[in-house]
């Protein structure tokens, strides 16, 4: 019933063997070639990916330094200033007791003149109080 041709077979056979290198030259290899370079690409950027992120720590890391350190400059600059103001301070009340030991010791002069002038006033006219304190106790 079915004839099976040798010749057929063998024709068949090498058409499949054929048509098994023509696309493995063709489609298989460019296809497995792409995906390899797909895949080599895939870890070359998550290669790439864990050094950027390692480097992104290194900057952050650096960021913080450079935050912290003008941190302690700002820190020092303002003590400095702080103490140059305090050091003003320090100066102008010093100048300000001396100018106001000046003026009381001018005042004291001067009190100690009018007491002075008072005291001599007095006395001069000591007899004319002397009078009127005598015609009171008279008067009394």
């Amino acid at each position: 019933m079915l004839d099976i041709s040798p010749a057929l077979l063998i024709i068949t056979a090498l058409v499949f063997l054929f048509l098994l290198i023509t696309l493995n030259k063709i489609l298989y290899r460019p296809l497995l070639e792409f995906m390899q370079k797909r895949d080599d690409s895939i870890a070359s950027d998550y290669e790439n990916a864990g050094k950027n992120s390692s480097d992104v720590e290194a900057y952050h890391k650096e960021a913080e330094q450079i935050i912290r350190e003008a941190k302690a400059e700002a820190g020092a600059i303002r003590a400095q200033a702080i103490e140059a103001a305090r050091e003003n301070m320090i100066k102008k009340i010093e100048q300000r007791k001396a100018e106001l030991e000046e003026e009381y010791t001018a005042f004291l002069e001067g009190l100690e003149t009018e007491r002075t002038e008072f005291k001599n006033s007095l006395l001069s006219h000591m007899p004319q109080y002397k009078e009127s304190i005598k015609a009171k106790l008279n008067q009394i």
